[in-house]
């Protein structure tokens, strides 16, 4: 008997395939990396590409967890894995001390970055190793949002994630299949189908860039209900001729201000 999908499902499967489709992100025959950190997000990504696709061709995945060597007692590494064999994934699960590192004495301040950094690196390394031409993360459209004020307010640039990122020359694309998805929607669907959901036992996952600007657009919510779509759809409508383009160094600042 055909199993029964629910609205959820069927609504979340239509956006992961026209975001797939609009970027020509999965090819015939693509062999596709899944990172897979035992977060809501990444199993749901994870369940939902290895499901029946109406607009995609064939692909194979390979999910892939890098440790980051917080969890030696709770005991969600055993729990990721076990879930991963009982459905049947090919998967490699790594640990490592990328935690524990980043987070050290001599990089406190920004241990953030050092631990995406190398993790990354990681995740580069067993695609190459297994023939992987594309790497899919489950970043949603929230994150894509965030990342673009995290830039503009820490960075000093306009930029953000692209759904479709070559990178190496064109040897690996950066997918990211969520990226028309709501982070709610994605919530919902992981209790819909009770996915075991590991905790992120990270010590600055609360404290972080990212964590503030995601309170800040909560609380702007509470006046604007259409806050985060009206940032994403402002990323459509850049409008060069309203935007100063020349670079201003600090010094001149400096000056500017002394006067």
């Amino acid at each position: 008997m055909r199993e029964k999908r629910s609205k959820l499902y069927l609504h979340l499967k239509k956006w992961l395939e026209k975001a797939s489709v609009d970027y020509g992100m999965i090819g015939e025959g693509d062999r596709v990396l899944v990172g897979v950190s035992g977060g809501v997000d990444s199993l749901v990504l994870l369940d939902l590409l290895n499901t029946p696709m109406v607009f995609l061709p064939r692909f194979s995945i390979l999910a892939v967890n890098i440790d980051m060597g917080f969890d030696e007692e709770y005991g969600g590494y055993d729990r990721l894995e076990g879930y991963l064999r009982g459905n049947g994934y090919e998967y490699i699960m790594e640990k490592t001390d990328i935690g524990p590192l980043s987070h050290s004495d001599y990089n406190k301040k920004n241990p953030c970055f050092l631990c995406s950094r190398l993790r990354r690196k990681r995740i580069f390394e067993i695609a190459n190793e297994n023939g992987c031409n594309k790497i899919a993360f489950a970043h949603h459209k929230d994150d894509i949002i965030e990342t673009l004020l995290i830039n503009l307010f820490y960075g000093r640039e306009i930029s953000t994630m692209m759904p479709d990122q070559s990178v190496f020359g064109g040897k690996f694309h950066l997918i990211r299949p969520f990226a028309y998805i709501r982070e709610p929607l994605i919530k919902r669907y992981a209790r819909e189908k009770e996915l075991p959901v590991i905790e992120n036992l990270c010590p600055t996952s609360n404290t972080s860039r990212r964590m503030y600007i995601k309170r800040l657009l909560d609380d702007m919510e509470r006046d604007n209900k259409d806050v985060r779509e009206n940032i994403f759809k402002a990323m459509s409508h850049v409008k060069m001729d309203y935007l100063p383009g020349r670079d201003v160094d600090d010094d001149t600042l400096c000056e500017m201000s002394a006067e």
